[in-house]
């Protein structure tokens, strides 16, 4: 017995340590010509004198370049009158990095910048951007690159980490991460909300292929966490220890100081304090125009409190919690809803219901089940399907109380049924794959497929209690699994963290997906963990079980 928990826990620190070194750091970038092999931007020539402007630099100004010609992007081509149009500094998708100034791009052109080499613009924007920034083409050309389009300016960044970008906001996408520009975010929760309050801005064009101009004011907002259960340790938490229905959701930023081994299943278990910020979490919810999750457990009226085992069912009064949190919705198809019963399961859409929680994936009957739930946010209409794979006994029938179960006939029919009720964006939420495992297998990856096909914009998954491999499918994003979010599995260091998605939209348009990675402390509450230090390993976990399939 000793010997084999040692075996796994061996096997699980060899794992960490893999991941530890995982994420990616920057490396030299080969400049090369345009049409020559293996290159597609051409170093910047050195020329290029003085212009007029004025800085949008936070901290400060330099000398001004001279305004280039203006033309096409990869969206289409650059038309209507010049005008003041938002631009912003852009890296690498895997990037952790959260801001810069001027200072930073003044280091970059003069070589002497500890992360970047080089800056990257589109060719036909570069003069208007270096004028807005303040600053001149530097004296060695290859520190700054041209590319021909934003198509390969967003390749040049996946293959380049050591490149700083800038593009026009309506030409930023997930593939890149834009950051900000000193304390100032153009997306995210934490965006400035008008025009006016972006400090970085270029004469250029105002719109692209006739679309309409970039608008803050318009771009919006979603939040996704993984597993909530409000039974077990979460419960003991709130009610036994009395911390309330507010602790689960109160979390504030933390860091890991160690690894012990082991738990009494042989894993490594991270040891992690508070490092302040309380309600940071809370924050991230409320400040979306949309907070999502997947419900991990039915809240019927007559519940049992469980101190162990994996029947869950939780005090319906906790779902305060969730509201308080900002939490606008929740999936139901998962394998525990119907740990309580048909009737448990009813009782638990009438108290999601009573606290105004949007719910689906599960209902009274098979139709019901199958109904997505709609929710319009910045005049977009939203519809949110979620289905299970797991425990097919607890399926819906023609008068059966249960879960919606995934197939590919089935979503084709409710992405149709979705649209026809006027749906513009439509999110699958499963509930899938192999529990403790973060690669999906390929009969999982065929479903997610078909989910795509079948005209769904995105999929949020989970069911692994790890945080899972991450897929751009036909240019649609697809999350296999977030973890654990409000959970109390903290006997490993993969169960015991997980991942908040922060997405921005403009429109239908996703233009940003942030990670956010998480630790659970107290076996119930999630905090913040620093991307660029501990939160290394739950993103390494992501990028190494996604290999070719993400290719930013």
């Amino acid at each position: 017995m000793w010997i084999a928990v040692v075996t796994i826990a061996l096997a699980s620190l060899a794992t960490i340590a893999i991941l530890l070194g995982s994420p990616k750091s920057p490396e030299p970038g080969l400049l090369g010509s345009a049409g020559s092999p293996g290159a597609s931007s051409a170093i910047a020539g050195a020329s290029g004198g003085p212009g007029s402007g004025s800085s949008g630099a936070p901290d400060g100004s330099g000398p001004l370049a001279s305004f280039g010609s203006t033309g096409p992007g990869a969206s289409g081509v650059a038309n209507g009158p010049v005008g003041t149009v938002p631009v912003v500094p852009v890296v690498d998708f895997r990037s952790t990095l959260l801001s810069i100034t001027i200072t930073d791009v003044r280091a970059v052109l003069n070589g002497h910048h500890a992360t970047f080499t080089s800056v990257e613009l589109v060719s036909s924007e570069a003069g208007p951007i270096l004028a807005a920034i303040g600053v001149d083409r530097p004296d060695v050309p290859s520190r700054l690159i041209l590319a021909p389009s934003v198509a390969t300016l967003d390749k040049d960044l996946a293959a380049h980490s050591d490149r700083l970008a800038f593009l026009r906001a309506d030409e930023v996408s997930p593939a890149v991460r834009a950051i900000g520009w000193g304390s100032h975010e153009l997306f995210g929760v934490d965006r400035v909300k008008s025009a006016a309050a972006w400090p970085l801005n270029a004469s250029l064009p105002t719109t692209i292929a006739g679309a309409a101009a970039f608008n803050p004011a318009k771009v919006w907002t979603l939040v996704a966490g993984g597993d909530i259960m409000l039974d077990r340790g979460v419960a003991k938490a709130v009610t036994v220890e009395k911390k309330g229905v507010d602790f689960p959701f109160n979390g504030g930023t933390a860091k890991i100081t160690g690894r012990h081994c082991c738990s009494s299943l042989g894993w490594p278990t991270v040891i992690a304090v508070r490092t302040g910020s309380a309600g940071a979490v809370r924050h991230l919810l409320t400040s979306a125009d949309l907070a999502v999750a997947n419900f991990e457990n039915p809240a019927p009226d007559a519940f049992k409190y469980h101190t162990q085992g994996t029947i869950f069912s939780a005090n319906p009064r906790l779902i305060a919690g969730l509201k308080d949190a900002g939490i606008d919705y929740v999936s139901l198809g998962n394998n525990h809803i119907g740990d309580a019963g048909p009737t448990g399961l009813l009782q638990t859409l009438a108290n999601l219901d009573k606290y105004g929680i949007k719910h689906s994936g599960a209902g009274k009957n098979i139709v019901s089940a199958h109904t997505p739930a709609i929710m319009t946010v910045d005049g977009v209409k939203v519809a949110i399907l979620s289905y299970d794979t797991i425990a097919k006994h607890y399926a819906a029938g023609p008068k059966k109380p249960g879960s919606a179960q995934l197939t590919a006939a089935g979503v084709k029919a409710d992405v149709v049924a979705a649209r026809k009720a006027g749906a513009q964006l439509v999110i699958v939420y499963p509930h899938w794959g192999t529990e403790y495992s973060p690669r999906p297998f390929s009969a999982e990856q065929a479903l997610a497929h078909a989910v795509i096909d079948a005209g769904a914009d995105m999929i949020i998954g989970n069911h692994a209690h790890w945080v899972g491999a991450m897929e751009i499918y036909k240019g649609h994003p697809i999350w296999y699994a977030l973890g654990n979010f409000v959970f109390d599995q903290t006997w490993s260091e993969p169960t015991s963290e997980g991942l908040l998605l922060d997405l921005t939209f403009n429109g239908t348009k996703l233009v940003q997906a942030r990670l956010q990675p998480t630790v659970i402390l107290d076996g119930a509450q999630p905090n913040l963990l620093n991307p660029a230090t501990d939160g290394r390993v739950v993103l390494g976990q992501l990028y190494d079980a996604s290999g070719k399939m993400l290719p930013w």
